[in-house]
């Protein structure tokens, strides 16, 4: 490959985007869907894409995360972007968080691992440990700790604390944390879902080798 034919490549890059209508993903979406360096956007989505997301370069891609391997042809990409996330009580339940938050986004890296993807880029949250004592934050530690078993030659995480954003639903304690947030340490603050996906794709084209840790305080930049 000459370098000319090496240059080309890197402005024509396939990325995926896993969980493309939550709040951080449809970001994500949007910032590559107009990055010319981008040739093609998949949106991993179980329902069509509202009509907003809809772009030139974006291609829908619906699938059942029960049977992901299914779709393997989408995950031919150069980068996968992971924004797949819940709520325990959207979720009806622990096992139902679980799913979503762990299994679904295990089952993400592993089909981009087996098809030979490069760079992983995942939103996890602010405190994560598997040896935590607090349920969503183990969840997210134990994700993590699988994530980096999985062998990714770049695996990126992105650690927010509150995400900030036009959500479809209303949430009563995300408002009453708002409010309080200004009494909060700077490290503990909101951040907008923007702010981190713009973080994200600063890493993909960055493309550092091994596992490079995002916390609140770097996502917390002008976009």
């Amino acid at each position: 490959m000459t370098a000319e034919t090496a240059s080309e490549s890197k402005l024509n890059r396939v990325a995926l985007v896993a969980g493309a209508t939550g709040l951080v993903g449809r970001e994500c979406l949007r910032m590559l869907a107009r990055d010319e360096r981008i040739a093609e956007v998949r949106a991993l989505v179980r329902r069509p894409l509202p009509p907003e997301l809809a772009a030139p370069r974006v291609r829908e891609c619906r699938v059942d995360f029960h049977r992901l391997s299914e779709h393997a042809e989408c995950f031919e990409v150069d980068w996968v972007f992971c924004a797949l996330g819940t709520t325990i009580r959207a979720a009806g339940s622990q096992a139902g968080f679980i799913r979503v938050d762990y299994d679904y986004v295990l089952a993400v890296a592993r089909l981009a691992r087996e098809r030979g993807v490069r760079d992983f880029l995942v939103v996890s949250a602010m405190g994560a440990d598997p040896h935590s004592r607090v349920f969503y934050s183990r969840v997210k530690g134990e994700m993590e700790r699988a994530l980096r078993e999985l062998g990714f030659p770049s695996l990126t995480i992105a650690r927010p604390s509150m995400l900030l954003g036009e959500r479809a639903e209303f949430r009563l304690g995300e408002e009453i944390g708002k409010r309080l947030a200004r009494l909060a340490p700077a490290r503990w603050r909101p951040v907008h879902a923007a702010q981190v996906a713009a973080a994200l794709v600063r890493a993909a084209h960055a493309a550092a080798p091994g596992v490079c840790i995002l916390e609140n305080p770097s996502l917390r930049t002008d976009v």
